[in-house]
């Protein structure tokens, strides 16, 4: 039950329709200074500063958020989380994410309705086997669950899937991770929300930053819509936007921001139990709790800092669903949104100190934004707290792109060979 409420408190709030329910968390007016300043009250930005307050004692912080908590990003995905990566520094680290996921509702005091219903990455082609299949043995590797499917096995789990040898792209088989699942998006917000504001952080909503200040070549606060606040250090979550923040900061980063689309079909029995992805096709599908059918696929495939998203790319990604899952051609779309993604050269994040002193990175995160949000958050929080990288992320430096020692994870999204 949630902390300081009763059942009685529960039943009053509930049958009153909400009225005077208490804020999740504080509305706090912007301090003259702080510790750490983070840019955006994302699911990233929020984990940061709650991991920064529970592990390392740090909560003279301030996250900034330019509209309202769970209202970017974080409410513009499809809430997918998995660890099935091939390279050995993104497997550990997203590996570990899953297991904060999995203790994740627990430790928040809130829950974030963490679904563990497994998830099925399709292969078409022989080629795309042998593919799949190196990466199953990599998983394995490195502890990581993971099992090769046949087509009967999958027929099976999804009953609804085409198998036809006659099909657009036959299934010779896939890969399941059994852990992998979903969660419910705006519940990790909120959750992370209020665990950070208990332990102190201020949550200042409706405050965009518009400048970094530097004194000496050194960050030392920022300027906002709400004023000048000055802090020791300035971290930037801001997912698509971190080209933009960099820019203020005197830096040009290696990313490209992207829309990445997605749709909602109306609410239908449930009949798929698994999240189910197809390269071939560029589309992966879930079915919410809510019975409505999820469904994304691939990049628009132009840079875009806006958040609308184009026709052509929906009647792609609803063919292919349709395609593996002939049902879903009776089902009308009830809403379809674009995310922006911010993707590295390498398919892989940035968690990193740049070379503005007091200025700190979280980005770059591809495909893989909100199923990293736990690890992202402890591994970013470690290395504002102790100007170290966490071991998990020693590989995410951002000047891995000037040396060399990229992290090649370029076959992690639904369509592999467009990024």
């Amino acid at each position: 039950m949630a902390r300081g409420y009763s059942l009685a408190a529960l039943l009053r709030h509930a049958l009153s329709g909400h009225r005077d329910w208490p804020a999740a968390w504080r509305m706090p007016e912007p301090k003259a200074s702080y510790d750490v300043i983070i840019i955006g009250g994302g699911g990233h930005g929020l984990a940061t500063a709650y991991y920064l307050a529970k592990n390392h004692g740090i909560t003279n912080v301030a996250v900034l958020e330019k509209g309202w908590i769970g209202g970017g990003n974080t409410a513009r995905n499809t809430t997918i989380i998995r660890s099935n990566y091939q390279q050995d520094g993104n497997a550990r680290f997203y590996e570990h994410s899953v297991k904060l996921w999995e203790g994740l509702s627990r430790d928040l005091n809130f829950n974030v309705m963490f679904s563990q219903r497994g998830m099925i990455n399709l292969f078409h082609t022989t080629a795309e086997r042998d593919s799949w299949v190196r990466r199953y043995n990599s998983m394995r590797l490195n502890g990581i669950d993971a099992a090769v499917l046949g087509t009967a096995e999958i027929a099976a789990l999804v009953p609804d899937l085409d198998l036809s040898p006659h099909g657009r792209h036959p299934v010779l088989g896939g890969v399941i991770q059994r852990r992998a699942g979903v969660a419910r998006h705006d519940a990790v917000a909120w959750g992370f929300g209020r665990a950070a504001d208990q332990r102190g952080v201020d949550i200042i909503q409706n405050c965009a930053v518009t400048g970094i200040v530097r004194e000496g070549g050194r960050v030392v606060g920022v300027e906002t819509t709400r004023g000048r606040i000055l802090a020791r250090k300035v971290a930037s979550c801001v997912a698509g936007n971190s080209s933009r923040i960099g820019e203020m900061a005197g830096l040009r980063l290696p990313i490209e921001s992207h829309l990445l689309q997605a749709m909602v079909s109306e609410p239908v029995k449930p009949f798929l139990n698994v999240v189910l992805s197809s390269g071939a096709h560029r589309v992966y599908v879930s079915q919410t709790d809510k019975g409505e059918v999820l469904i994304g696929g691939r990049l628009d495939g132009y840079n875009s800092y806006s958040q609308r998203g184009s026709l052509p790319v929906i009647e792609e990604i609803a063919a292919g669903a349709a395609a593996l899952l002939p049902r879903l051609k009776r089902l009308r779309l009830m809403r379809s949104w674009a995310g922006l993604v911010d993707m590295t050269m390498d398919g892989s994040a940035i968690i990193s100190k740049t070379p503005v002193e007091g200025f700190y990175l979280n980005g770059g995160w591809c495909y893989g934004g909100f199923k990293a949000t736990p690890a992202s958050g402890w591994c970013f929080a470690h290395l504002i707290a102790n100007d170290a990288p966490h071991p998990l992320a020693e590989r995410h430096r951002l000047d891995r792109f000037t040396t060399g020692h990229t992290i090649n994870e370029r076959g992690a999204g639904p369509a592999p060979h467009l990024h």
